[in-house]
């Protein structure tokens, strides 16, 4: 099919996402989405078309049982959707920037514990804007020194850190679709209270794979590529703050839906970043979105399948389940497991955090949402570094050789298996605590 057309759709869909409060956006939106994903189906792989098959199940079995339930998934995979494709074509601007070229080059040099510190905390600062553009930007990198070097132990540390990087942002990002996901299904949990708690678990989690590495001669010292400067990562800082301010600003002052004022925060860094190469002479060409197919395929999908479910369960559930607080704790601590378990089944975190915070999140003890929540991004978080099917260690694989199944799995499982048992106990305490 031709690219342009597919190209065309994605922009439809992202266009009714922004539009997403008149009549009628979330349908064209969606019906816009599904046309870029069937448009692209000959290119795809076997587990978005998995993904979008169930969801058109999923479709045809809601217009039997309940078609009001269409109305509620159609807006969620427009809403989810419209934040990926912003965030995509923030990462595609940004992947472009000379300051990010720099920055990611610079996290090669030092020593080997400095190497994986920088390479883990730079890869978990540059997923904020970029998400999965972080892993091919620095991934990339370590794929070029393979080729150039061969395996070592250094690059086995080094693929370990920019996965384990990654794999934190969806705990505290506050442009990550976990994030955003949980604060809509959540709405009495606020981002700043998320982050006061998901950001230091990230960092304790970072430094806790420093327990789970390869040991390197200690004179195995490297040099990164061009030093970034003070001014590179002022400018790249900068712009992430900028891009959260913007969320915070149209959440609060106009009082749209947190994914809302994600992808518009996003589009306007692209449209700034598109004025400053207009005023420098620049004409950079408009980004191709012909082969987010997959991308929209496991989101989309995702997001309808899981609403579709989740409004069957409540529809099931009739009245507010009184139970002791011991066991709303004892469910928190369970969650980060459930969303292991399914990661290693190969199902997508959107689907099991759509069903958790769709289904617990209506029933769960207001004062306490927090506890889940925190269960929630924190079980996201280890399971995108921990599990083989996600699509970093795909991109990974890609780009290194490593297999996916040793890079996720056989090199991070105590890793893993420790940050389920902090996540369990973090939602269960807090649950407990303020239930």
């Amino acid at each position: 099919m031709p690219t342009g057309l597919r190209s065309a759709f994605a922009y439809l869909a992202l266009t009714a996402a922004v539009l997403s409060v008149l009549p009628g956006m979330p349908l064209l939106g969606a019906a816009a989405a599904g046309m870029a994903i069937l448009l692209g189906w000959q290119d795809m792989r076997n587990v978005p078309r998995a993904v979008f098959v169930v969801a058109l199940a999923m479709l045809i079995f809601a217009l039997g049982y309940d078609p009001a339930l269409i109305v509620t998934a159609v807006g969620n995979m427009t809403r989810l959707a419209g934040l990926m494709l912003a965030v995509m074509l923030l990462s595609n601007v940004l992947a472009r920037t000379q300051d990010l070229q720099q920055i990611s080059s610079s996290l090669f040099g030092g020593k080997p514990l400095t190497r994986y510190l920088s390479l883990a905390f730079g890869t978990a600062l540059v997923s904020i804007p970029l998400n999965f553009g972080s892993v091919a930007v620095v991934g990339s990198l370590v794929g070029e020194r393979i080729r150039r070097n061969g395996d070592s132990e250094s690059t086995r540390n080094a693929t370990r850190a920019v996965l384990r990087g990654f794999g934190v942002a969806p705990s505290f990002s506050p442009l990550s679709i976990s994030v955003v996901l949980t604060l809509t299904l959540l709405p009495q949990v606020s981002l700043l209270s998320l982050l006061s708690l998901a950001v230091p678990f990230s960092v304790l989690m970072l430094l806790a794979g420093l327990r789970w590495r390869e040991p390197e001669p200690l004179e195995n010292t490297e040099q990164g590529g061009t030093g970034a400067g003070a001014g590179s990562w002022l400018r790249f800082g900068g712009l992430i703050l900028a891009v959260c301010v913007g969320v915070l600003w149209l959440s609060h002052q106009f009082g749209l839906s947190y994914a809302h004022a994600v992808a518009l925060s996003c589009l306007g860094a692209v449209l700034l970043y598109r004025v400053l190469g207009w005023l420098r002479g620049q004409n950079p060409p408009m980004t191709s979105m012909a082969n987010v197919s997959n991308e929209l395929a496991i989101v989309g999908g995702s997001a309808f399948i899981g609403a579709v479910l989740s409004g069957v369960v409540l529809g099931q559930i009739s009245g507010q389940p009184e139970l002791p607080v011991w066991l709303w704790a004892l469910l928190a601590a369970g969650v980060p497991w459930v969303f292991f378990a399914a990661g290693l089944a190969g199902m997508n975190p959107i689907i099991i955090a759509t069903l958790v915070g769709g289904i617990l999140g209506s029933l769960w003890p207001t004062a306490a949402q927090l506890g889940l929540a925190i269960a929630m991004v924190t079980g996201w978080g280890i399971t995108a570094f921990g599990t083989p099917f996600a699509a970093n260690a795909l991109i990974m694989e890609r780009l290194t050789g490593y297999r996916a199944r040793d890079a996720s799995f056989r090199w991070s499982l105590p890793l893993s298996l420790w940050g389920l048992g902090a996540a369990s106990l973090l939602g269960f305490s807090l649950t407990f605590w303020l239930a």
